[in-house]
């Protein structure tokens, strides 16, 4: 059997036998990259030289005896959003082409305390605002399944590396369903975890209250691996729960006795695909032939959801974004040929109205730092990030801020009252990740509205900051894989991933990987 198709955690057993080294290993998936990435666009950077370098290292310490770390030998890949001292993090924007962060995130910063291999960054929307990976400025990402279809967003390069056996493991993160829509999208595994979680520290922000770090992988196995690895506790996050971090790998594998799980009547309503609902309640038999009771259960505000989400999230990245002026950080505009242009505008503004009047009025086209700040921001963003930006910025504005901001705010505390009313009667909530499979690259692109439907199950996770699964569950007719979301109660990421994986041990839909199949 190829190297590829072996689990993560079978690898690093195999490495730890002496069976494979970690050289080995890197190679087989960098050669994996070099034949299929052309086609698919997963990664923005892959840094071989680094990779193996870093596997011989691994290698060298394991022929000594010397102790290692939990994912010693791993090929893990990295959205290009989260901090790497030295190395290119731009988030796939030109505002940030050139940013070289000067110390490590946190996530990073364990993943090689944890002597995992750095293969490469992967691609996303900018600035991580996206559901379908085509608003990175660089590339767009295809779904390995089928190159003319997305592979879902923002986390794009994330998902489509794992699914098309270009890595065995990588680090997303999710905002409104940022990790778990291109999991499921992809057929592979994706966990949102409780936010707080796992640090925030050194993720470039897009919506400081949503946004969390989380594990993409073949299976909630490896998904638990990962997790592990990156889940505790950071002072420099103060968002960052305080509290041990279970063993996730070490307990995954225990029987689930007496699991409820909650049927989302509103996740079944119109605008659900037949196939998708087909493959969801199929899934949901195979729980219930396990012993599992389902019921179903409400979330009545659940139909706010994509409208809070998208006052809320945009609020925040108006806020976050605000930085990026072209002085303190990012892009900065070609300011000799501003400055032509604003001595063009003054002589011909002079020419029509006359020195006097110029005279009078030359400061509305004579002040060379606005005009730099509204150029570069206009030349650095692109057009969904641009968009999101004027949206917060009229939501947070004199006069809106209450019948907006304020109001969605309420909105999402009874968002999450819905799910804590759910959770007293079932351990788990089961429904679809995405309404659809993988839709054609171009489909919504322009129609916001549309693509910002494609969140419309992931979203309430989010707001309510609970954490969330998608794990594959059935394929369509063209082939293309579809998801089943899980969603727990705050903290209860280990039920979630031994829940998957009881789901998996009696399925094999998260064995196929596209360009193996």
């Amino acid at each position: 059997m190829s190297l590829l198709r072996h689990s993560a955690t079978t690898l690093l057993s195999q490495m730890s036998d002496g069976k494979l080294s970690s050289v080995e290993l890197v190679q087989e998936y960098l050669e994996q990259i070099e034949r299929h990435d052309g086609r698919v666009k997963a990664f923005l950077r892959v840094d071989a030289a680094r990779a193996l370098k870093q596997a011989a290292a691994i290698d060298d310490r394991r022929s000594r005896g010397e102790s290692l770390g939990p994912l010693a030998g791993l090929p893990v890949a990295v959205k290009d959003l989260l901090c790497d001292e030295g190395q290119l993090c731009t988030c796939a924007s030109r505002m940030l082409a050139d940013f070289r962060p000067p110390y490590d995130s946190t996530v990073v910063a364990k993943l090689k305390a944890a002597d995992a291999v750095l293969l490469g960054r992967t691609n996303l929307d900018e600035f991580a605002m996206g559901g379908s990976g085509e608003n990175s400025a660089f590339q767009v990402t295809r779904n390995p399944w089928n190159l003319e279809r997305t592979p879902g967003g923002s986390s794009s390069g994330a998902a489509a590396c794992v699914a098309a056996a270009m890595a065995p493991l990588s680090i997303g993160s999710d905002t409104g369903g940022s990790i778990r829509q291109p999991a499921g999208l992809c057929g592979i595994t994706g966990l949102k975890p409780t936010y707080g979680r796992v640090s925030r520290y050194g993720l470039v922000a897009f919506a400081s209250s949503l946004d969390q770090v989380g594990p993409l992988a073949g299976s909630a196995e490896d998904a638990a691996l990962l997790l592990e690895v990156l889940a505790g506790h950071d002072p420099r996050d103060t968002t960052s729960i305080n509290a041990p971090v279970p063993r996730y790998s070490q307990t995954i594998g225990q029987p689930l006795a007496g699991l409820r799980l909650g049927r989302v009547r509103e996740h079944f309503g119109p605008g659900l695909d037949p196939e998708v609902s087909a493959a969801v309640e199929a899934a949901v038999e195979v729980y219930r032939s396990l012993g599992a009771t389902v019921c179903d259960v409400s979330l009545p505000h659940e139909k706010y959801g994509i409208a809070t989400y998208y006052i809320i999230a945009p609020s925040e990245a108006s806020s976050n974004l605000a930085r990026y002026d072209g002085v303190h950080y990012g892009y900065r505009t070609d300011e000799r040929a501003m400055h032509d242009e604003l001595a063009a505008e003054r002589k011909q503004l002079a020419a029509t109205i006359g020195k006097r009047d110029f005279d009078a009025q030359a400061d509305a086209v004579e002040n060379p730092l606005l005009r730099m700040y509204r150029q570069s921001r206009s030349e650095g963003f692109g057009p969904e990030v641009k968009r999101r930006i004027m949206l917060g910025t009229y939501t947070l504005s004199a006069g809106y801020y209450d019948a907006y901001y304020v109001k969605a705010l309420k909105v999402r505390r009874l968002i999450a009252n819905d799910y804590e009313a759910a959770f007293r009667s079932c351990d788990m909530l089961i429904g679809p990740v995405s309404p659809t499979p993988a839709f054609k690259i171009g489909e919504k692109h322009s129609d916001p509205l549309a693509m910002y439907l494609v969140d419309l199950y992931t979203v309430g996770a989010n707001l309510a900051g609970i954490p969330g699964i998608s794990i594959p569950c059935g394929r369509s007719r063209d082939g293309l894989p579809i998801g089943l979301q899980l969603q727990g109660p705050a903290m209860s990421e280990e039920r979630l991933l031994r829940s998957a994986h009881m789901f998996q041990r009696n399925t094999d839909w998260h064995l196929a990987r596209a360009l193996l199949d």
